[in-house]
C-alpha cells in the first residue's frame, strides 16, 4: 500500500501542474512565443544549475567510488537499452522527429522528481546512496547520448549535416553543468558547505528548482495547443512504454542476477533501488528537447503523460515481483 500511495501522490502532483499549464494556455494567458522562452530558460539556465547543485549536494567522491558496482550495472543496462531501442527504430521504421524520444523512453527515467521521493518512501534514507548511483548513470546518459539523439533526430535537416553541424549540441548546457560538478568532486573543491558562498548555493538551488514545474507547465501548454485527441496508444507510444516499464527494469534485473551468479552480488536494498529507478516514468523535459530539435512535440508529450499516469499501476507490480530479491 505504501508504494501505491506514494506513486499516486507523486503522480497527482505532476498531473495538477500539467493541468495548470493546460488551463492557463486554454484561457489565453500565454502568447505563441512563451513555450520557446520556457525551453531556452530550462535548457540554458535552470537545468545546468539544477544538475550542478544536485550533484554537489548529494554526492561525494568517496561515495562515488565506494558504490561503483551500481554504476557498472546501471551503465550496462543503459548500453543494452540503447542497442535494443536503435534496433527497434530500424525494424519499426519510426519516423524522423520521433526517434530520439522513442529511444530516450527506453533508456532514461525521471529519477529526481519521481524516483527520489518514491525511493525514500519505499526504502528510507539508507537507500539514498544507491539511488545516487542510478542518478549519476541517468544524468550522464540523458545529457550525452540522450540529448544528442534528440538533436540528431531533427526532421528539418536536409541531410547536409557535415557543413552545418552545430558542435554546441554535442556539449549541451546541462551536461556542462554535470561535468563542472564532477570536476569539483574530483578536485575536492568545497562549495555547498562553505558559509560565505551560501548566497551562490541558494541562487543555484532556486534557479534549479524551476526545472520540474516549468517542464510540467510546458507539457500542459502543448496539450492545450494540440488538444486531448493527441493522447493515444498508437504503435510507437505502446512500444516506447513497454521499453520504459518492461525492458528497462528487466535489463538491470538480468544483469544483477548474472552478476550474483558470477560471484559479484550486491545488497538486496541496492538491487531493489536500481530496479525501481529503472522503472520510473519518462523524462519530463522530453517535450522541451523535442522542441529544441524540431521534433514531434505532440508525440513526446503523449508518451511522457502516459508513462507518468501509468506509473501508479506499474510501481506496485514491480515491488511485488522483486520482493524475493
Amino acid at each position: 500500500m505504501t508504494a501505491l500511495y506514494t506513486s499516486i501522490e507523486s503522480i497527482l502532483t505532476i498531473v495538477l501542474m500539467i493541468a495548470l499549464g493546460y488551463l492557463l494556455q486554454h484561457n489565453g494567458w500565454f502568447d505563441d512565443n512563451f513555450g520557446g522562452t520556457i525551453s531556452k530558460l530550462l535548457m540554458k539556465v535552470a537545468l545546468p544549475a539544477s544538475i550542478f547543485i544536485s550533484v554537489l549536494q548529494r554526492l561525494t567522491l568517496k561515495k562515488l567510488v565506494s558504490l561503483s558496482s551500481g554504476l557498472v550495472y546501471g551503465f550496462g543496462a543503459v548500453i543494452l537499452g540503447y542497442l535494443i531501442a536503435f534496433l527497434l527504430v530500424k525494424l519499426l521504421k519510426v519516423k524522423p522527429g520521433r526517434r530520439g524520444t522513442f529511444i530516450n523512453m527506453f533508456v532514461n527515467a525521471n529519477t529526481i522528481f519521481i524516483g527520489l521521493p518514491l525511493n525514500l518512501a519505499l526504502f528510507g534514507d539508507q537507500a539514498t546512496p544507491y539511488f545516487l548511483m542510478y542518478y549519476v548513470v541517468n544524468t550522464v546518459s540523458t545529457w550525452t547520448l540522450g540529448a544528442f539523439l534528440m538533436s540528431w533526430d531533427d526532421p528539418t535537416k536536409d541531410g547536409s549535416t557535415s557543413s552545418s553541424f552545430n558542435w554546441k549540441k554535442l556539449l549541451p548546457a546541462p551536461l556542462v553543468g554535470f561535468l563542472v560538478a564532477l570536476v569539483f568532486l574530483l578536485l575536492n573543491i568545497p562549495f555547498v558547505n562553505v558559509g560565505w558562498l551560501g548566497f551562490a548555493v541558494n541562487t543555484l538551488t532556486y534557479v534549479g528548482n524551476l526545472v520540474t514545474p516549468l517542464s510540467l507547465i510546458y507539457i500542459g501548454i502543448i496539450l492545450a495547443k494540440a488538444g486531448f485527441s493527441t493522447i493515444r496508444f498508437d504503435r510507437d507510444s505502446v512500444v516506447a512504454l513497454l521499453g520504459r516499464f518492461v525492458l528497462a527494469p528487466a535489463l538491470i534485473f538480468t544483469l544483477i542476477m548474472l552478476g550474483a551468479h558470477a560471484g559479484f552480488g550486491m545488497p538486496s536494498l541496492e538491487a531493489k533501488t536500481l530496479i525501481i529507478q529503472a522503472s520510473a516514468p519518462g523524462l519530463a523535459v522530453l517535450p522541451i528537447l523535442a522542441t529544441e530539435g524540431h521534433g514531434d512535440v505532440e508525440y513526446a508529450t503523449n508518451v511522457v503523460t502516459l508513462s507518468t499516469v501509468l506509473f501508479a499501476v506499474v510501481v506496485p507490480i514491480i515491488m511485488l515481483l522483486i520482493q524475493g530479491i
